[in-house]
């Protein structure tokens, strides 16, 4: 917190922050795996098996480079981030963050019309005819690729349904 009051982030909190979210999706993997089954039957390795070694992994591996970050490298001084440095990450960040709830909300081809309509004219400087037309292409190949294609239904929002597309 004090980096944030300083204007930077540090790479040491970067570290030990990430090896934080890396253990704990690796405990969720061994959480999950748990329930199905870590065991041997007598066909072979149940289902959640190689998945508890995969996450048993994951947190050893970020249990090492958390204990490295804290007491075997020196990073102090180093800047992972400023606030220079942070504008375009955000750029690309919280568009993310607007694709997965308007996804969630309408859809993931309203999404991704809007996703791309937005990253083509804000950040590539296109015209709103381009984006537009662009988002609606790619929204229709995914349809087309997906729906179609591999009868692989994708999330569907309100506006699917007023058009007819289930």
């Amino acid at each position: 917190m004090a980096d944030l009051q300083k204007g930077y982030v540090s790479r040491k909190t970067m570290e030990v922050v990430t090896t934080l979210l890396t253990g704990g999706a690796g405990i969720a993997i061994c959480t999950a795996s748990w329930r199905s089954g870590v065991g041997w039957s007598d066909t072979g390795p149940e289902a959640g098996y190689f998945p508890f070694i995969v996450g048993s992994l994951v947190i050893l591996g970020s249990m090492v480079t958390f204990l490295r970050s804290l007491f075997f490298y020196n990073h102090e001084g180093e800047i992972f981030l400023d606030i220079e440095r942070a504008k375009p990450v955000f750029g690309f960040f919280l568009p993310v963050v607007a694709f997965i709830l308007i996804s969630l909300l309408l859809g993931l081809y309203v999404g991704t019309a809007l996703y791309i309509l937005g990253s083509m004219k804000w950040q590539g400087g296109y015209r709103w005819w381009i984006s537009g037309c662009a988002g609606l292409a790619v929204s229709a190949l995914f349809y087309l690729v997906f729906e179609v294609g591999f009868q692989v239904p994708l999330l569907k929002g309100p506006i699917e349904g007023w058009l007819g597309i289930y």
